[in-house]
């Protein structure tokens, strides 16, 4: 069994700690979370199941510790994409392209299965990360309705819909035609589904992604609601 290596401690144990997340992130891409076991974990990273310890108390430590760097690392990219974006529907248009396409990289395990399997407080504190995505489209919302771009609406009711369309649906096609064709039938169903005018441009080029090469069918994201 290879051995994870740094130069300094600090360095390996963020090794470590990486191939721990990676490895969980692969597990979660194939089966639910709760027949995930920490020397699954241990052996897809190639470690020994006593260094998972040395890190996290238990499996449900390291779903917490594996969801907050996710989600960070995911909302990061986000705000990258958003970051040069002005008119309110081009970044409601950003932010759910960008959804759709980061859902292929990013490994989330479903929240239904989860309330089944985790204490309450873990499942609170996992559900907790929701606040930040749902944040993030409420103000790109208000914005819009502020400038007259949407009609009033009830917005936390929007912000669950959108969010159950783009993330709890089908994954994005791996094929680069199919996926173009499911992008734009996905932009136009937001902005119907929101009220807004269809868009005379295409969305506004963000962040590049490696789309050939996607990841597994992913479950539903917990960040969805």
């Amino acid at each position: 069994m290879p051995k994870i290596t740094g130069n300094t401690l600090a360095e390996h144990r963020e090794r470590t700690r990486r191939a721990l997340f990676d490895s969980l992130g692969q597990l979660l891409a194939t089966k639910p979370f709760d027949k995930i076991t920490l020397s699954d974990v241990a052996t897809n990273a190639h470690v020994g199941r006593t260094a998972v310890y040395n890190h996290f108390a238990d499996k449900e430590d390291l779903l917490l510790a594996y969801i907050e760097n996710e989600t960070r690392s995911y909302v990061a990219r986000l705000s990258q994409a958003l970051e040069d974006v002005q008119d309110p529907l081009d970044r409601l248009r950003v932010y759910i392209r960008e959804q759709a396409l980061l859902k292929q990289h990013y490994h989330f395990p479903s929240g239904a299965r989860l309330t089944d399997t985790l204490s309450r407080d873990t499942v609170g504190r996992l559900h907790s990360h929701a606040d930040i995505m749902e944040h993030m489209l409420s103000q790109i919302l208000h914005e819009a309705i502020d400038q007259g771009q949407l009609p009033n609406q009830d917005v936390a009711m929007s912000v669950q819909l959108i969010h159950a369309c783009v993330l709890g649906g089908r994954p994005t096609p791996a094929n680069p035609m199919q996926r173009e064709r499911y992008m734009h039938s996905l932009d136009s169903f937001v902005l119907q589904a929101v009220g807004a005018q269809q868009a005379a441009h295409p969305v506004p080029v963000s962040l590049d992604h490696d789309d050939d090469t996607p990841t597994p069918s992913l479950s539903r994201c917990p960040m969805a609601g």
